[in-house]
């Protein structure tokens, strides 16, 4: 089982910037489109990171390292990246599965839009982790990601926006490492549905937040001083 995660803060450009993390008790595998700890593989931690909004770092994965390390994270882990204030986190579990969101909306994009390259005036990022109680094998867990985006889409879509999520959208499951695994993650399999259903009320409720107005963190913090 995964833990919740834990909120605290780094000291960075002279402000305590919130990230959360958690810390495994046991390595599970994981699958993530990540900046640092994508693909598939073990994983001890997961980070989720807010940034300035203004952020243009061109290394994050080696910025997630620093953070990592300053939080003395050791071996293999996930790390992400968000504008949004990770305080406001969105939890909502399934038959098992958990699934933990950070929505940002401020730059909603459609996939297949002919103005992808065109860049939004004001940065936004859905981070998904989700934790899944059963080993999944490499098909499922590709297939829970899959599910997990057609989720998000789907409650964007719910929340009145003509869009597929954000360019930086990312999402990482957990599972176990052991244990017989399942083959499907889809839809109307089993654990696919606990995932779709525990995903879309996480990024609904969440995105019904961040769209009534919630600051990001950097407003909360020039409105702070």
């Amino acid at each position: 089982m995964i833990a919740e995660p834990v909120l605290t803060h780094r000291a960075e450009g002279g402000h305590d910037v919130p990230l959360l993390v958690w810390r495994l008790p046991e390595p599970a595998i994981a699958i993530s489109s990540a900046v640092l700890g994508g693909g598939i593989g073990p994983c001890r931690w997961l980070v989720n990171a807010t940034v300035p909004m203004s952020y243009d770092r061109g290394d994050p994965a080696a910025h997630l390292r620093e953070i990592a390390a300053g939080l003395a994270l050791s071996g293999p882990g996930v790390g992400l990246l968000t504008g949004v204030d990770v305080a406001d986190v969105v939890h909502a579990g399934d038959g098992g599965v958990r699934i933990w969101a950070t929505v940002g909306l401020g730059a909603p994009v459609q996939a297949a839009d002919a103005g992808a390259g065109v860049v939004a005036p004001h940065a936004g990022t859905v981070n998904v982790v989700a934790w899944v109680p059963r080993r999944l094998s490499d098909g499922a867990l590709v297939n829970a990601v899959a599910t997990i985006t057609e989720a998000k889409t789907q409650a964007i879509r719910e929340l009145g926006l003509a869009a597929t999520g954000t360019a930086t959208d990312a999402v990482a499951v957990l599972c176990p490492p052991g244990g017989a695994a399942a083959d499907y993650a889809g839809p109307r399999s089993q654990w696919g549905r606990r995932l779709a259903r525990a995903a879309h009320r996480a990024v609904l409720d969440g995105g019904a937040v961040n769209l009534a107005g919630v600051q990001s963190w950097s407003e909360r913090r020039a409105i702070a001083g």
